[in-house]
């Protein structure tokens, strides 16, 4: 039994990396054991209310293909959450190669294409479930230690995550960010 769970868990480590995501890029600034700050450029994202909990399905769909120019998409990391308005939204970084120009028009109005203003972030990591409890606990943790070191916040505490539901929790790499002012 232990050999055949070693096993299963060497194949599930070899496919979740395998499925190579192209990334937002971003500059390392300042770390320390418990959070870091990165500088990111402006990012194409596109953008829904997921109020209703189907947020990544619609996203899903847009690069799938249910575009204006019936355009795939590949998939890219992380996909954020935050709260805009009082309404939660989620969004999908779109790959290097789209800008306002040449970036597929939305066949579903209620998909936005947007550009997030590059800044500094800060970040903490985590594993396990991106369940709310756990995105709570370690909102609480970094909001405490930004404080702490007199870090000032500018934004909602941002939900990140990086992994397909199927990858096991132990697995996973979540974060949560707050737009900060250095």
């Amino acid at each position: 039994m232990k050999r055949i769970l070693v096993i299963l868990i060497s194949i599930l480590t070899l496919s979740s990396q395998a499925m190579a995501y192209e990334e937002a890029n971003y500059e390392v600034v300042k770390e320390n054991k418990e959070y870091e700050i990165r500088k990111y450029s402006d990012r194409l994202v596109i953008e829904t209310n997921s109020i209703e909990g189907n947020g990544f399905r619609k996203l899903f769909n847009y690069i799938s293909g249910n575009n204006e120019e019936s355009q795939e998409i590949k998939m890219t990391v992380p996909v954020t959450q935050e709260i805009k308005n009082g309404s939660m939204t989620m969004q999908f970084y779109l790959p290097l190669k789209f800008n306002k120009d040449n970036v597929p028009k939305p066949s579903n109005s209620d998909i936005k294409i947007l550009t997030i203003e590059g800044g500094y972030y800060a970040v903490i990591k985590y594993s396990g479930r991106s369940s709310h409890k756990n995105f709570l606990k370690n909102k609480d943790i970094l909001e405490k230690q930004l404080k702490q070191d007199n870090v000032v916040i500018l934004s909602p505490p941002i939900r990140v995550s990086y992994n397909s539901p199927f990858t096991l929790p132990i697995l996973k790499r979540n974060e949560v960010m707050y737009r900060v002012n250095l």
